[in-house]
C-alpha cells in the first residue's frame, strides 16, 4: 500500500511529505524533533516542523487514527477548546518493505503545556486549584456538546493562559464518543475516570517528590468531581422565583457570566396562581466574546481576552467623530474597529520587542498592557497613554512576567 496523507488542507499534505515516514517514530533522528514537554502516553508522541508548524505525531492502528481524526474535526465544529487536527497518515512502511503504524499529525497548541508538566513543578495549591477550575469548566463544556471523553486526566489536557486565567484543551479524543446528548450516567462515569486518572498521576508524582507537600493527591482528585458538579448544576438546574423579582434572574445570569459561560436563551413560565416563575437557562458554550471580536476585528482570541479587547475597543470608538450608533450616515462598527487593529491595536503590540514576548501571543500581550495601564492610571489618579504604559512595561513588568511563566523546580 503506497503512502497516503489525508488532509483538510491542501497545503499540508506537501509539507509533511518533507518528515521520514519510513521510521518508526521512536527512531526520528533529532534534526525532526522539536524538544516540548509532553505527556504521558499509551503511545509513542513526538513534536516536529512542517514548515512555519509545529505539530504533534502520534502512532496508531489506522482505523483509531481515522476515528479520532473525525471526531477532532467535529469537536472544532462545535467550537470545543481541543488540538486542531492537520492529517492521518497511512500505508507507512520502512526500508525493508515491512509495514508501520499509521499516525495522526495534530498542530501544537502555541503557548500551551500539558498539564502534568505543569503539575511537575511542585506548583503551590492555590495555582493548582485554578488548573482544576479549569479543567471542570473543559468537562462540562464537552458533556453539554454531548461529548463522552473517556480519558480525561492531567496528561491528555493541555492549558494555556487566557487574560490572567487558565484556558484548558483536550488533547486526546481516541477514546471519545459524541452523541446528542449524555445521560446522567455516562456523565458520571466519565467524571468518574477523571477522578481516578487524576488522583493516579498526582500520586505518581507524589512518588517521584514532584508534589507540593501539602496536596493530597486523593482529595484533589475528589475536587474535580466537586467543582464539575457546582458548576453543572448552576448551569442546568430550574430555578423558581417570587413573581416580579426578575432582578433574581439577571442575578443568575450574571453567575453563569462569571463562570464563563453565556446565556442563549431563556424559558419562563407563570405559575397558574401568579405567584412564582420557572427559569430554566439554556446554555452555550463560552464563545461570544470571541466570535463578535473576530467578526468585527478577524482577531481570534480566547474568551477572556476577547472580552477585555472589546471593552477597549467599544471605549476608543466613543472617541471618534464619526462614531454615532443608529444614524446612517456614521461609520459602521466593522470599520471603525478595522480601523482600531490599524491604529491601534497593532502598533501597541508591535511596541513590545518580539524576543521579549516569549510564548504570549498578540492578544495576552495587548491585555497585559490593559492590565498594567489600568494600574498605573489608579497610581497616578489620572488616565496614563498607551506609549508610558509600554515604555514602563518593557521596562518593569516584562522581565519579571517572563521568569514566572517559565516553569521550575522551586
Amino acid at each position: 500500500m503506497a503512502l497516503q496523507i489525508s488532509a483538510t488542507n491542501p497545503e499540508h499534505p506537501a509539507l509533511l511529505l518533507e518528515l521520514p515516514w519510513h521510521l518508526p517514530l521512536e527512531d526520528w533522528p533529532e534534526e525532526y524533533l522539536v524538544p516540548l514537554p509532553r505527556g504521558i502516553s499509551r503511545h509513542v508522541v513526538r513534536y516536529s516542523r512542517a514548515g512555519d508548524e509545529v505539530i504533534a505525531v502520534k502512532e496508531l492502528a489506522e482505523r483509531p487514527a481515522l476515528r479520532e481524526y473525525e471526531l477532532l474535526r467535529d469537536l472544532d465544529r462545535i467550537g470545543i477548546p481541543a488540538v486542531d487536527p492537520l492529517a492521518v497518515v497511512t500505508g507507512r512502511t520502512d526500508d525493508s518493505g515491512a509495514p508501520l503504524e499509521s499516525v495522526l499529525v495534530t498542530r501544537h497548541l502555541g503557548g500551551s503545556m500539558p498539564y502534568r508538566s505543569m503539575f511537575e513543578t511542585t506548583m503551590r495549591p492555590a495555582t493548582m486549584h485554578r488548573l482544576m477550575d479549569a479543567l471542570a469548566v473543559l468537562l462540562v463544556r464537552l458533556h453539554l456538546a454531548g461529548f463522552a471523553w473517556g480519558d480525561c486526566s492531567l496528561s491528555n489536557t493541555l492549558f494555556r493562559r487566557d487574560a490572567g486565567a487558565y484556558a484548558a484543551y483536550l488533547v486526546d479524543a481516541e477514546t471519545g464518543d459524541l452523541h446528542p446528548q449524555l445521560s446522567s450516567g455516562q456523565r458520571d462515569y466519565d467524571l468518574d475516570l477523571a477522578r481516578v486518572n487524576i488522583s493516579g498521576e498526582l500520586l505518581d508524582l507524589e512518588a517521584s517528590g514532584a508534589l507540593h507537600p501539602s496536596v493530597d493527591p486523593i482529595e484533589f482528585g475528589m475536587e474535580i468531581c466537586a467543582r464539575y458538579r457546582g458548576l453543572w448544576d448552576e448551569l442546568t438546574r430550574a430555578s423558581v422565583y417570587p413573581a416580579g423579582k426578575y432582578h433574581y434572574i439577571e442575578r443568575r445570569i450574571r453567575r453563569l457570566n462569571d463562570l464563563g459561560f453565556d446565556v442563549a436563551e431563556m424559558q419562563i413560565e407563570h405559575a397558574s396562581n401568579g405567584d412564582t416563575l420557572s427559569f430554566v437557562p439554556k446554555v452555550v458554550d463560552a464563545g461570544h466574546h470571541q466570535r463578535q471580536l473576530l467578526r468585527l476585528t478577524g482577531l481570534d482570541t480566547e474568551e477572556n481576552q476577547a472580552r477585555r479587547l472589546l471593552n477597549d475597543l467599544e471605549s476608543w470608538m466613543a472617541t471618534q467623530d464619526d462614531y454615532a450608533p443608529g444614524d446612517p450616515l456614521g461609520a459602521r462598527p466593522e470599520v471603525l474597529a478595522h480601523r482600531w487593529v490599524r491604529e491601534v491595536f497593532r502598533p501597541t503590540v508591535r511596541a513590545v520587542p518580539l524576543e521579549l514576548r516569549g510564548a504570549m501571543d498578540p492578544a495576552e500581550i495587548y491585555h497585559q498592557l490593559l492590565e498594567h495601564r489600568w494600574y498605573m492610571s489608579e497610581r497616578a489618579q489620572h488616565d496614563i497613554g498607551l506609549d508610558a504604559v509600554v515604555e514602563d512595561y518593557i521596562r518593569n513588568i516584562l522581565p519579571k512576567a517572563r521568569k514566572t511563566l517559565q516553569p521550575t523546580g522551586e
